[in-house]
This record gives structure tokens, C-alpha cells and sequence, in this order.
């Protein structure tokens, strides 16, 4: 059996530097230099990390830091051969989005299994700014999941933070790995009742399709995280046909396309009367999906007093079954009752929506009793290739129904290079856009890679993501997601320049180090193979 690494990561404080200073008197200069702050007298040669140190046994110690590189080495040496310095760039440490960056990339670093076994990660929450110390929270109750350290006055105690949240990320370390989860993570999506149209066989893709399964077989509210083409509303009706409900209706609603006046007639239905133009009675989504499923996608999309009436739909009472909801049609005195399960989605962050006051917290909270993000389809490249054989066989025999003589198509070996190499910011979706223009357009039975370019180049990136600067200023619009955008392509360019050399990219960029490049690739997700 493979041992279980303990790891600590924590910010560097001034308490700690403090430590140093008085072990080791020589570096009080640079300390007090660096803290702005005369050297407490009296001092104990202590600090947070040693005191975490002290109290508990570490295989390895990560320490971050925007300090000078020597400071830092300095207070690594002191503490210990277990401890790795990581030197960072943090212009304000009260940022929340550059801490976050920081903090994200070397915990995916930091804690990656080894032979199949993830490591027991701890957090000191004592060392840093509170920006720090709640993004370390954030992040250790949700992606990598961790056990917390507080230490107070030289002394350090395991911190119990008494609450679970549920966000966006799918959790990168499992304490106790489910059996069944990773039986499942081993089996192809094909070989999951339920799930053949799912395709792919990458690890991301089975481990998706592992988790929608367990919660398909449960009534329970679950919501669906990803990027517009990832396939939620493929992944929604996957569920519904893994669960006992397969044999009633699944009735998918785009609550962006709904106006913003019928979005309560919509999913409740409205009487006759109940309002100009209401003619006559009619169901609501709840009342079509009776027994069945009810696929609200950007379910965030609806507005305040829609979301609201949703809310009181999905609480039940404390002896009703999970799937018991009450209604009330649109002019009607008395509610209806219906039996529906609940699949919401969204392309959004969550967060980010519930802090702009577009989104209830408490029906964000409502509809992700499971919570499943789907891959990007960067992140599944290995994928690309199958998909492309799914998507042109449905291509050819839709082609081939309609046209008398249709020569069905197929790539090249170059351009299935090409395909396998690109971005595809529009995920499945505008790979399959690609591809049936590349189908219309090529000729011959063969699709070359200039087919592909061809396609690409009439459906432009900007068309995919919007203009990144002259993106109009109206609802919608979402300011870190456009930085970030604008972020990725600068990080491409410097990949295609620098040959794929991350020294060179570094200096391209006008970065520090190659570590913050590091942290920028996983944040943003670009990958970096060498052209």
C-alpha cells in the first residue's frame, strides 16, 4: 500500500519572518525591510508555519511568498529540508482574483496524486491577509478538498470550519475515493446504461460520466456546469435515461430565450384570462415534466421574481418526497401538485452572478444539491479525434437523406492533425459548425485541412466569443470573463512564438518568473504542447 503524503501549504506572514529574525539575527534587516515593521522585542523564534510544524508531521511543506528570493530561501532553510519555497508576484495582497490565481495553481501542483494515491493536503489559514485566508478556505472546501491549521500565540491547532460548499469545481482530491466512483472512472462512457450518446474516453469525460450516473439513479436536484458547447442539455438527457424516470417525459427549457413577462406562465402554466393574450388554459413546463425530468437551462438567465417563484417550487415540506412540488399556475387561486426532478444549467459562475445580485444564493443553493462541471474541450483533446467520427457519420447521413449521390466525407490525416491541435473556444458545438460547413464546402470526398482552415477563418473567433474589445456594455456582459479571454490569447501567441520554450514565453510576456506563467496556463486552462 502506497504511504499517503501529508502535505502543509501556507502563505508566508510577517509573524513568520518574525521567527526567522529572531533565530537567526542576521536577517533582521531584511526583515524589517520587507515588513515595513521594527522587530517585536521579546520575540519567540516561532511564526505560524513553525508552530503547524511543531504540532503536527509533514512529508512536505510549501510556502508562497512575494518576498526577495533570499528572504525567502532563508526562512525554508530554518524551518526545515521539507519545505519548498515558491517566490510569487502579488502587486496587492488583498486582491482577491490575484490571490486566487496564485493560491489555485500551486494547489494543483502541490497536490496531484501519485500511483492512484491523493495526498492528505492541510492549510495554514494563520499566515497572510484575510484575502489569503479565505481563499484558501474557498478553495480547500471545494476543489482540493484539506484539513486546516490556526495558530495562536506559538501554538497551532487543527481548525474545524463547521460547513461544506458547493461550487463550480469538480473536487481534484477525494479523501476516501468512492470504489463505485472509480469503477465507474474506468468504464467508457458506452459501457454506462444510459450514456452511449456521451463520447469520448478521456479521464475527464469518465470521471463526468461516472458522477452523473450516481446521481442519475437519485431524486435529487443537480446542477450542470460548463462552457456553451460543452453538451449539458446531451448530459441532462443522459440522466434522465440512466434514472427510474426514463419512461416519462424530459422536457428541456431555455430560460434565456424566454421573455422576461411569460418566463412564470412558462414553467407554471396560466389560466384562461390570466392575463392579455391568455386565451385559453394552458401547462407549464412542471406540469409537462410530471413523473419525469425538467432540464432548466441558464436557469439563472430568469429574472428576480421568476427565480423566486421557482424557489418556492422547489421547497418542499419537511415529509414530502424529494421530487414533490408545488405550483401555482399564473391566475389561479389553488396550487397544483407534480412530481419533477430538477436539472439546471449554466455557462456562468455562479458566484459571480449571485454577487452581482442577478442570481438568489438560496436557489443557487436549491438546484446544486449535486453539482457536475463538464470539461472544456481542451481539456479532453484526447477525445477530439472520436468525436469528429460521431459528428461526421451523423453529418454524412443527414447529407445523404437529402441529396441524391451525397459522397459521404471524412479528414485527412492532416486535417485531423489540425483539428486535434486547435483551441475550439466554442467547444462540440463549433467543432461540429466547422465541420458541416467543411462537409458543404470541400470537394471531393476528402476534407482537407484547408477545408477545416477555411471553415474556421468564415466563423471567426469573435464570432465564437465576441469582439474582446469592442464587446457592447450591455446585460450579459461579464468583465473577468472577457479579461481572461483577452489573458489566453496573449498566452497562445507567446506559445506559437516562443516555440513552445516557457523561459522565452516568460520573457515575451514580461512576467517575473515561469512559475506565474505556470499559474496563468492552469488558471486559464491553455495547454502547452510544443508546435
Amino acid at each position: 500500500m502506497h504511504h499517503r503524503k501529508r502535505i502543509l501549504v501556507s502563505w508566508v506572514g510577517h509573524a513568520d519572518l518574525f521567527g526567522l529574525a529572531v533565530a537567526f539575527p542576521t536577517t533582521t534587516g531584511a526583515v524589517e525591510t520587507a515588513t515595513g515593521k521594527t522587530l517585536p522585542k521579546n520575540g519567540k523564534p516561532t511564526g505560524p508555519v513553525r508552530a503547524a510544524m511543531d504540532a503536527f508531521e509533514f512529508d512536505s511543506v510549501h510556502l508562497v511568498a512575494d518576498l526577495d528570493s533570499k528572504l525567502l530561501a532563508a526562512l525554508a532553510r530554518w524551518l526545515g529540508p521539507a519545505v519548498s519555497p515558491h517566490r510569487v508576484s502579488l502587486a496587492d495582497p488583498t486582491e482577491y482574483a490575484a490571490v486566487f490565481a496564485i493560491a489555485e495553481a500551486l494547489l494543483s501542483e502541490v497536490a496531484r496524486s501519485e500511483d492512484g494515491v491523493v495526498p492528505d493536503l492541510w492549510i495554514s489559514l494563520s499566515s497572510g491577509t484575510p484575502a489569503m485566508a479565505a481563499t484558501l478556505v474557498l478553495l480547500g472546501k471545494t476543489r482540493f478538498p484539506a484539513r486546516f491549521i490556526q495558530s495562536y500565540q506559538g501554538k497551532a491547532k487543527e481548525a474545524d470550519i463547521p460547513f461544506d460548499l458547493t461550487l463550480q469545481y469538480l473536487p481534484e482530491l477525494l479523501r476516501e475515493p468512492d470504489a463505485t466512483l472509480q469503477v465507474l472512472a474506468d468504464k467508457s462512457p458506452s459501457d454506462v446504461d444510459g450514456f452511449s450518446s456521451i463520447v469520448g474516453n478521456s479521464t475527464a469525460v469518465r470521471l463526468a460520466v461516472g458522477r452523473a450516473q450516481r446521481a442519475a439513479i437519485r431524486d435529487v436536484s443537480v446542477l450542470i456546469l460548463g462552457e456553451s458547447g460543452v453538451g449539458k442539455e446531451l448530459f441532462a438527457h443522459a440522466m434522465h435515461a440512466a434514472s427510474s424516470r426514463r419512461n416519462a417525459p424530459f422536457v428541456p427549457i431555455n430560460c434565456a430565450a424566454i421573455p422576461q413577462e411569460l418566463q412564470e406562465s412558462e414553467l407554471f402554466g396560466h389560466l384562461k384570462g390570466a392575463f392579455t393574450g391568455a386565451v385559453k388554459d394552458r401547462d407549464g413546463a412542471f406540469q409537462q415534466a410530471h413523473g419525469g425530468t425538467l432540464f432548466l437551462d441558464e436557469f439563472g438567465e430568469l429574472d428576480l421574481r421568476a427565480q423566486a417563484a421557482l424557489l418556492r417550487a422547489l421547497q418542499g415540506g419537511p415529509n414530502d418526497p424529494p421530487c414533490h412540488r408545488t405550483i401555482r399556475r399564473v391566475g389561479a387561486e389553488k396550487p397544483d401538485v407534480v412530481d419533477v426532478r430538477v436539472i439546471a444549467a449554466t455557462n456562468r459562475s455562479p458566484q459571480d452572478q449571485i454577487a452581482r445580485g442577478a442570481l438568489r444564493e438560496d436557489l443557487f443553493y436549491r438546484v446544486s444539491t449535486i453539482s457536475l462541471r463538464l470539461p472544456p474541450l481542451r481539456e479532453r483533446r484526447s477525445d477530439i479525434p472520436a468525436l469528429v467520427d460521431s459528428l461526421l457519420i451523423r453529418i454524412n447521413t443527414q447529407f445523404g437523406r437529402g441529396e441524391p449521390g451525397y459522397q459521404s466525407k471524412s479528414l485527412s490525416g492532416a486535417a485531423k492533425g489540425f483539428v486535434s491541435q486547435h483551441h475550439w473556444p466554442g467547444n462540440v458545438r463549433q467543432l461540429n459548425n466547422v465541420l458541416v460547413q467543411a462537409a458543404v464546402m470541400s470537394v471531393g470526398p476528402v476534407i482537407g485541412k484547408s477545408d477545416i482552415a477555411a471553415a474556421l477563418s468564415e466563423v471567426p473567433e469573435s464570432s465564437i466569443k465576441g469582439d474582446l474589445i469592442e464587446q457592447p456594455l450591455e446585460s450579459g456582459f461579464d468583465l473577468t470573463r472577457h479579461l481572461d479571454d483577452i489573458e489566453r490569447r496573449f498566452l497562445e501567441r507567446a506559445r506559437e512564438e516562443s516555440k513552445g520554450v516557457k523561459k522565452r514565453a516568460t520573457e515575451l510576456l514580461g512576467l517575473k518568473t515561469y512559475q506565474t506563467l505556470d499559474g496563468k496556463l492552469k488558471r486559464l486552462g491553455v495547454p502547452w504542447d510544443k508546435p
